[in-house]
Parts: structure tokens; sequence; C-alpha cells
């Protein structure tokens, strides 16, 4: 199975319990071998983040936050959301709070239900 369907299956089951979890903290629940697993972890993210937008879901990689940022993601999250034009706001801050919120407040009972 490909590291980032690992990913989605393991979110899911985040998203049923309304649960969030760290980039380091997911690397470890899915025991992945060093070295760079928080880049692992990235990259299968935005092969999710990319199939979401694709099928009009909400972004499950929202459940991935980063723990120094203050429970948000990475600023790679909300690049690729701009990017994609998904999001139009800073990386960091109260609009990239609120983003965040308004995305997993879709994801949950989207993806746990």
């Amino acid at each position: 199975m490909a590291l980032s369907e690992r990913v989605r299956s393991h979110l899911r089951v985040l998203a049923s319990r309304r649960e969030t979890i760290t980039y380091r903290d997911l690397a470890k629940a899915l025991e992945l071998d060093p070295p760079n697993v928080i880049h692992q972890v990235t990259e299968a993210l935005e092969v999710l983040i990319h199939e979401d937008h694709e099928n009009g879901a909400p972004l499950i990689a929202a459940l991935v936050v980063s723990k120094v940022r203050g429970g948000v993601p990475a600023p790679g999250f909300f690049q690729l959301a701009r990017l994609l034009g998904r999001y139009g706001g800073p990386d960091a801050g109260p609009e990239a709070e609120a983003h965040h919120a308004r995305e997993i407040a879709r994801a949950w009972p989207y993806w746990g239900g």
C-alpha cells in the first residue's frame, strides 16, 4: 500500500474521533523508517491534498498539525491550498488559523462519518 493510502486510512480513524495529530506522531504511528520521516509524511499529505481537491472533498491533511505552530499545519499546507485556489491568505496568523478551523470542521464529519 502506498504511503499516502496508509496516511489517509490513519487519518480517517482520527476524523471519526474528531482528533488531530502532529507530523512527528503520524510518522511514529505509521512506523516510518528514517531518514527524513517528516518529509515522507509531508509528501504523502501533498498527494492527499491534490486528490481531495480534485474530488471536491475537504482536505483530510488538515488533521495533521505542527506542534511548534500552535496546532495548525506547516506553511506548506497553506501554500498548496493557495496554489489550488482553496485559500487566499497568509501562511500564519488569525486568517490561517480560521481557515484551518473551517477545514477541520468540514473534514471531521466528511472523512470520519
